[in-house]
């Protein structure tokens, strides 16, 4: 009776977290996942929302990239972490999509920043995939909430394992050029690669929004920027894709330094990979 009664117990808590991050392929059902995602960590903690929500392979940024329900399973059911998202796209596709947003962390002091979620489909629910945020000082500005669905829905029939390393490739190939680029040309390279809606999170700093404003920034403060990328994805629709790795800046303070880098691209109708999204975590040696 008792094994009977825990493994209703079990079953019933699958089905209803399978429910709770059900995806439809619409960027509505992700931020309904991350909204639940939240809800679950104040209710039950972190340790219990990172191993419900994410994905065996999924990575959080603590602050070098690890197996996140590898770190959770070590980690306090600490209840003090809150976000909303405020942007967030899923491609059209429907496979991955991703959100940000401001987050706050109670204690001593209330810490301030932005977080990054990148969110994966698999057996009809959000899982997630990649998860990072910066700090800044209390917020002086209010970001506008900006959900924004696929335009169109489409996923190939069929995809083999060589289809999907060549699209992956593509996107590779682009940061390739980007960081030849960024040697030959400085900072001023990103002017070619940044969309106008492109932003920018970096420690120590509120959300920069519009690509002028971004090249107002990196021209101010950096002199020299190399990317080393360690892993792309591209969305199965061939619209989206991101990558991560380490990015080693000089700054025009005569300081390096290196962070960890989460870069998401959009296909342009030029057929180009357009920057929309860049991501900024100091990296610990």
């Amino acid at each position: 009776m008792i094994n009977k009664f825990l493994y209703t117990v079990v079953a019933l808590s699958m089905t209803v977290a399978a429910y709770a991050q059900k995806s439809d392929g619409t960027t509505k059902s992700l931020v309904k996942a991350e909204k639940e995602f939240a809800e679950s960590l104040a209710k039950h903690g972190a340790k219990s929302a990172y191993l419900s929500f994410s994905a065996n392979d999924a990575l959080v940024f603590r602050p070098n990239p690890v197996n996140a329900k590898t770190f959770y399973a070590t980690q306090e059911d600490s209840k003090n972490v809150s976000w909303a998202p405020t942007y967030a796209r899923v491609a059209k596709s429907g496979d991955w999509g991703f959100s940000t947003g401001p987050y706050t962390i109670d204690g001593a002091e209330k810490t301030y920043g932005q977080y990054l979620t990148v969110w994966k489909a698999k057996d009809g629910k959000w899982e997630l995939a990649l998860d990072l945020g910066t700090t800044h000082n209390k917020p002086l500005n209010k970001l506008e909430t900006s959900y924004i669905e696929p335009k169109e829905y489409y996923k190939p029939k069929f995809a083999t394992d060589k289809q999907r390393a060549a699209g992956t490739d593509i996107i590779v190939t682009t940061e390739k050029t980007l960081n030849t680029t960024l040697k030959s040309y400085g900072v001023a390279a990103f002017a070619g690669f940044l969309n106008p809606d492109a932003r920018v999170l970096f420690p120590g700093y509120e959300p920069i929004v519009g690509k002028d404003k971004a090249m107002a920034f990196y021209n101010g403060m950096v002199k020299n920027m190399t990317l080393k990328t360690t892993k792309a994805d591209k969305a199965l629709g061939g619209d989206l894709a991101y990558t991560y790795g380490i990015a080693t800046i000089d700054y025009k303070a005569d300081l390096r330094e290196s962070f960890n880098y989460v870069f998401i691209y959009e296909r342009q109708a030029d057929h180009n990979w357009n920057l929309i999204m860049q991501v900024f975590t100091p990296a610990e040696r």
